[in-house]
């Protein structure tokens, strides 16, 4: 039930962001000479690093899930011995993972905001901000859910399949909001 649940939320999570995608796309394309001049601000080295880095985040979440459904919430073996590690050994990298995006995701506010681009600059800088600062929020809800998580999974005497469950729906909500960036990164970074 809780899998078939997030699966829902997560279809009206996907028309809340296919919304923020039509308005991107009506403002640029009302907008265009603006949108040049404002996306030659963006630092697209530095989002590709950062969106590299969530991307990857994906993949140890998996890992996490993996070793969830072996219910081995903790390493077995040495430190390095990655076929060994437990769920929340895997959800830490994620989390770290996700809290470097977020903080990338900060510097390049502070980077765009150096360069005259606000909220209440133009069209543009509404989008940027609404579009990139939704998405952050939602990927801040996933790193609060990974504590939760990992909590939960400490506190329990036994872990069992309630656990497991928990963090699989918890790796949705993940690769779900990892999938939006992609799309994001695409429309804003590489779209010209």
């Amino acid at each position: 039930m809780v899998s078939v649940g997030t699966v829902v939320w997560l279809s009206s999570e996907l028309m809340f962001f296919a919304g923020l995608f039509a308005m991107y796309f009506t403002l640029r394309s009302t907008s265009g000479l603006m949108w040049a001049e404002e996306t030659a601000k963006l630092n697209f080295p530095f989002a590709l690093v950062n969106t590299i880095v969530l991307v990857a985040s994906s993949f140890t979440c998996q890992m996490g899930v993996f070793a969830a459904e072996r219910l081995q919430p903790r390493r077995t073996g040495g430190v390095f011995s990655f076929t060994r590690w437990g769920m929340n050994g895997w959800f830490i990298l994620t989390f770290l993972m996700g809290a470097f995006f977020v903080a990338g995701q900060t510097t390049e506010y502070s980077m765009l905001v150096s360069e005259h681009v606000t909220l209440s600059t133009n069209a543009y800088g509404s989008a940027f901000y609404i579009t990139t600062g939704f998405h952050g929020l939602h990927v801040i809800g996933g790193l609060i859910a990974f504590l939760l998580i990992m909590g939960r999974s400490f506190a329990a005497k036994k872990f069992g399949h309630f656990e497991a469950t928990s963090a699989i729906v918890t790796s949705y909500y993940w690769h779900f909001v990892d999938v939006v960036w992609i799309g994001l990164f695409l429309v804003i970074y590489v779209l010209k």
